[in-house]
């Protein structure tokens, strides 16, 4: 067949309040530590474990995807903070039962409200509301799985390329 490597960014939507809750952190470290410095040397340790939980809060509170289609296979990477990198899923588009938009009736089944069929789901989106996000069910191992993807037109062109039966758009 033909050799091909498409590799997509999607950067996850920070929640509400992110940086309000960031600036409280830091706040109530400074506030410690100088209590610490200037009152007991009791606080200063609450001071610490702030400052250590504000960057383990800022590694994980930050989130984005990395989808790379290389021939046949899927991998699905997930980066933490830009600095992190842990592999989620790779796949083999053989397994591949659907690719459709959310809203599709092909989908309709595996539906959280409504649906027949009860899948483990993944949700590797931006959230953001003005890009279409697509359904994808696969065989992973020996376990049927939903993922919730945002492709862009180019992975999904090559797919409907190899499974045109499978694959639709919106």
């Amino acid at each position: 067949m033909y050799n091909y490597r498409v590799v997509t960014q999607v950067e996850r939507k920070k929640k509400a309040m992110t940086g309000l809750l960031k600036g409280i952190m830091i706040f109530f470290c400074v506030v410690f530590i100088l209590e610490g410095i200037v009152l007991n040397r009791g606080f200063m340790l609450p001071g610490f474990l702030l400052a250590v939980l504000y960057f383990v809060y800022d590694i994980f509170g930050q989130k984005s995807y990395e989808y790379t289609l290389d021939n046949n296979e899927l991998t699905i990477d997930v980066i933490y903070g830009k600095r992190y990198r842990k592999t989620a899923h790779v796949l083999n588009l053989k397994d591949l039962e659907t690719v459709a938009p959310n809203w599709h009736e092909v989908v309709a089944k595996y539906r959280k409200n409504g649906g027949t069929e009860h899948l483990r789901k993944y949700d590797y989106t931006s959230y953001e509301d003005d890009i279409p996000y697509y359904t994808m069910i696969i065989t992973e191992g020996k376990q049927k799985i939903k993922l919730l993807l945002d492709l862009n037109e180019e992975m999904l062109q090559i797919m409907k390329k190899q499974y045109p039966e499978r694959v639709f758009f919106a």
